[in-house]
């Protein structure tokens, strides 16, 4: 089993949990919020101060840098179950390292530092799936840019395209159907490379067979990509 999809189901464990405990979770952190936010919402902002956490309950959030040139990267697509913030606590109010935004309609749980360490104590075993599923994602945005760093854009494509199908693919057909829409930017963000470059690959690829492309999806055919 891929890491990503060890990571998704240690998730899928989280918000029923939650859902079970909520007025228990209410008494011991009384900061706790529901929120919901539309497409293209930002959780919060690189470089803004913040002292909470949030964990997704419904929906996808996209983890990005901006680089002093002015390059967006994009570090990691979020589901449902997650926790994105700092845990470091070195400040009253520590600086976010990248932002976060909804990739459609994003429902999630924002809570405040303290309270979250609360929790933390209060339920060990919760815990230990949130540790658990953060340093697992900080590994792979780790490996990710080494990726960047030493592999050709073609060989980014695929490692990414398998990725995705990984976590958000249904199976079909040719291989697996991407639940998710991306337009060619958001996966040139996400490859680290030009839109430019990523959409001649991308033709390349459905020419050769290797998957097809609409408006609306990308529907893969993975048994090929993994030979490539």
């Amino acid at each position: 089993m891929s890491s990503s999809k060890h990571d998704h189901i240690k998730a899928e464990f989280l918000n029923p949990l939650l859902e079970r405990n909520w007025q228990q979770w209410k008494q011991i952190c009384p900061s706790i919020q529901e929120i919901e936010i539309p497409d293209k919402r930002f959780l919060y902002r690189q470089g803004e101060s913040c002292a909470s956490l949030f964990w997704i309950k419904e929906g996808i959030v996209k983890l990005s840098y901006l680089t002093i040139q002015g390059n967006e990267l994009t570090l990691a697509l979020i589901r449902s179950g997650c926790v994105i913030g700092q845990l470091q606590h070195d400040c009253a109010n520590p600086v976010m390292q990248e932002s976060a935004q909804a990739l459609g309609k994003v429902s999630f749980y924002r809570i405040e530092y303290e309270d979250f360490k609360k929790l933390i104590y209060r339920w060990p075993e919760w815990s230990w799936a949130v540790f658990e599923t953060m340093s697992n994602r900080q590994q792979q945005i780790e490996r990710k840019l080494r990726t960047i760093l030493t592999q050709p854009v073609d060989q980014r494509v695929i490692a990414t395209l398998l990725d995705l199908a990984q976590l958000f693919g249904t199976r079909c057909k040719h291989g697996y159907s991407l639940e998710i829409f991306l337009t060619q930017q958001e996966l040139a963000d996400l490859v680290g490379a030009s839109r430019s470059v990523v959409s001649t690959i991308m033709n390349e690829f459905r020419n050769r067979g290797l998957l097809d492309y609409t408006r609306e999806q990308i529907c893969i055919n993975d048994a090929a990509l993994i030979n490539e």
